[in-house]
């Protein structure tokens, strides 16, 4: 069953490109060695560059766990996490209801 999930989070001002370098790295690893993660969509907020959303459909629980498992996402994590501000990342699950 296809899991479906978004992430956001919030950085320093001083940390906006250094994060948002590091989100398109993390995504240009995804696309490559992760088959199972359907799509990964990174956005950031246009009135708020300190502000990204992350959207994610995983093929199932395997390819998420691959996914939250990997070194990629542990390196990313070493880079973004120490300038969060705001809180830590906040995971919403969701259910498809319709698509194009």
């Amino acid at each position: 069953m296809k899991i479906y999930q978004t992430a956001e989070w919030q950085v320093r001002p001083e940390a906006v490109e250094k994060c948002a370098q590091a989100v398109r790295d993390f995504v240009d690893y995804v696309r490559a060695n992760e088959p199972g993660t359907e799509m990964y969509l990174a956005w950031q907020r246009q009135d708020d560059p300190t502000r990204f959303l992350h959207f994610f459909i995983f093929a199932d629980e395997a390819a998420q766990t691959t996914h939250s498992e990997s070194a990629a996402v542990a390196k990313f994590e070493e880079t973004y996490r120490p300038e969060l501000v705001g809180g830590d990342v906040v995971f919403t699950d969701f259910n498809l209801v319709a698509r194009n």
